[in-house]
C-alpha cells in the first residue's frame, strides 16, 4: 500500500475488512505544492488591492460608470486589469471579462433600468472531459447608510474589498497551477442592493448545467473577512473565521426530503458537507485558524452572494470574520463622539485577511485535484442488523485511487473517523441506527473529493 495511506490506526475501531483508518481532524496528508502556493499569499498583496479600490472614491452600483476616476465601472475595470495580469501565467487557460446584465427597477433599491456587472477570471481545467466548476466569489460594491447614496465616499474597505482582495489573490497565485476541474474567481456587484450579481451568475451556471458545459460543486462567498475587533464587545480575535452554511437545502425533492426524514440526514446537505470539507482541509493545511461552522444559512438582518446558489440547490457557504465592527460598516466615513466611523483600510488586520484567504486556497486547491466523488452511495437498509453495509460506484473521469468512509455519532457536528478501503463497498461493525456515514474519493496524492452522504437502500 503506498506511504500516503498509512494512516493512525484507532484501536475503538475493529473493522469487518482490512482497512486503515484515522480522526477526520488528522492531518492525513499535505500536497507541497497546495503549500507553495499558500506561500505566496502576502498580506501586504490584499493590503495594495484594497487601498487603490478605495480610491475610487464609491463602487455604488448605480454609480459612475463612465469616469476612469471614480464608480463602479472604474473599479469593475480595474479588476478585469489585474485578472488579465495574472493570466498571463496561465499559458493562455485563464481568461478574464466584465459580464453585464440588465436589471429593472425594483421599487426598492433600483430605482432605474440599470446595467450591472460581475467581473469574472475562469482558470479552466486541464481534463477537457471534467466538467466539475469551483466559483470563489466576494462582492465589489460598496454602500454608506442610505442605501440609494450612489455619490458619497464609501470605501467599503473591510465590507467588501477584504473579500474581493482575497479573490484577486488567489487568482494571482492559482493561476499558473493546473488543476483538473475548472475555477472560477468573481466579483460581484448589486451585493447590497439585493445579490442581484451573484443572482445572475447563479442563472447562468444553472443553464450552463442543464447544457452540460459545467457541474458546479462548491461556491466559497468572502465577505467581510479583514475584522478582528468587535464594536461594544471591543474582543479581538484573529484566530477564529466562521463558515455560514445552510442545514437542510433550499431545493429538495420529495423523494430527497423523504430519504432525508428517514436518514436523519437535517444536518448533511451539500453545503454543510461543503463547510465540514472546508474546517477540515483549512486546518490542515493554515496555522493559528480556527474555522468555526457556523450551522445557519447567514447572519440576522443580513445576507450574502452564496444565497442565490443555496436557493438553486448549490452547494455554497459564507465566510466572514468571527467579530464584526458596526462602526464601520454602512456608514458614512466621520469622527464623531470619539469614534471613528466608516469602513476605511486601516481597520483591517490584513495578515488575519491573509490566514482566511490561504483557507480558500488549501480548499480549491485540494478539491479541484481530487477525482470525482463517488456515484449512487447506498446504505442497505433492507433488514435488522448491528453491522453498516454500504456500496457505491467509481465516478466517471479521473478514477480514484480508494475511498474514504466516514463516520460519526448521529449527535456529532464533524466527522470523527476515516477508514480507507479500496473496494466500492464496505461492510462495518458499526450500527446504521446510531451513527451517520458518507463516501468520499481520494487520489494517490491525497486529495479528497467532497462527502456523498449515502441514501437508503431498501
Amino acid at each position: 500500500m503506498k506511504k500516503i495511506y498509512r494512516l493512525m490506526i484507532l484501536p475503538a475501531i475493529v473493522t469487518l475488512l482490512t482497512v486503515q483508518t484515522a480522526t477526520a481532524q488528522n492531518a492525513l496528508v499535505r500536497d507541497m505544492s497546495i503549500i507553495e502556493m499558500i506561500n505566496k499569499i502576502s498580506a501586504d498583496s490584499l493590503r495594495a488591492y484594497v487601498v487603490r479600490l478605495t480610491e475610487f472614491k464609491t463602487r455604488h452600483s448605480l454609480s459612475n460608470r463612465a469616469s476612469e476616476k471614480e464608480g463602479i465601472g472604474a473599479a469593475a475595470r480595474w479588476v478585469k486589469n489585474k485578472f488579465e495580469q495574472f493570466s498571463m501565467k496561465s499559458n493562455g487557460r485563464m481568461t478574464a471579462e466584465i459580464d453585464y446584465f440588465e436589471v429593472q427597477p425594483d421599487g426598492r433599491r433600483i430605482d432605474r433600468k440599470i446595467n450591472l456587472m460581475n467581473v469574472v477570471a475562469t482558470l479552466k481545467g486541464v481534463d477537457a472531459n471534467d466538467k466539475r466548476l469551483i466559483i470563489v466569489g466576494a462582492h465589489l460594491d460598496s454602500r454608506v447608510a442610505d442605501i440609494m447614496d450612489s455619490t458619497s465616499y464609501a470605501p467599503g474597505a473591510n465590507d467588501d474589498l477584504s473579500g474581493v482582495a482575497a479573490v484577486l489573490e488567489l487568482a494571482r497565485v492559482m493561476s499558473s497551477s493546473k488543476f483538473p476541474a475548472t475555477v472560477m474567481f468573481a466579483a460581484f456587484t448589486g451585493e447590497e442592493q439585493g445579490l442581484y450579481g451573484s443572482s445572475h451568475l447563479a442563472n447562468k451556471i444553472k443553464s450552463l448545467e442543464e447544457e452540460n458545459k459545467y457541474r458546479l460543486i462548491a461556491m466559497l462567498n468572502n465577505d467581510m473577512i479583514g475584522n478582528t475587533v468587535s464594536s461594544q464587545t471591543k474582543l479581538k480575535d484573529n484566530i477564529n473565521v466562521r463558515v455560514f452554511s445552510e442545514s437542510v437545502p433550499a431545493v429538495e425533492s420529495e423523494g430527497e426530503k423523504r430519504n432525508r426524514i428517514l436518514s436523519g440526514s437535517d444536518y448533511d446537505g451539500v453545503s454543510r458537507q461543503l463547510a465540514r470539507y472546508i474546517k477540515e482541509i483549512g486546518e490542515r493545511y493554515v496555522d493559528q485558524i480556527n474555522v468555526k461552522l457556523i450551522f445557519r444559512r447567514d447572519r440576522f438582518l443580513r445576507g450574502g452572494d452564496h444565497t442565490p446558489f443555496n436557493r438553486m440547490g448549490f452547494a455554497a457557504v459564507r465566510f466572514c470574520e468571527m467579530n464584526e465592527n458596526y462602526f464601520h460598516q454602512h456608514e458614512y466615513v466621520r469622527n464623531e463622539n470619539g469614534i471613528q466611523y466608516g469602513d476605511l483600510p486601516e481597520f483591517i488586520d490584513f495578515e488575519y485577511a491573509r490566514k482566511i484567504t490561504a483557507v480558500n486556497c488549501a480548499v480549491i486547491a485540494n478539491l479541484a485535484s481530487a477525482p470525482p466523488q463517488p456515484e449512487n452511495v447506498k446504505v442497505d437498509v433492507k433488514q435488522l442488523s448491528n453491522t453498516t453495509k454500504l456500496t457505491w460506484d467509481e465516478p466517471g473521469g479521473i478514477k480514484p485511487a480508494g475511498y474514504y468512509v466516514l463516520i460519526r455519532e448521529t449527535y456529532m457536528p464533524f466527522w470523527e473517523k476515516k477508514i480507507y478501503t479500496e473496494s466500492n463497498g464496505i461492510e462495518l461493525p458499526y450500527s446504521k441506527d446510531n451513527y451517520l456515514f458518507a463516501v468520499q474519493s481520494v487520489d494517490e496524492e491525497g486529495h479528497e473529493s467532497l462527502p456523498v452522504f449515502p441514501v437508503p437502500d431498501f
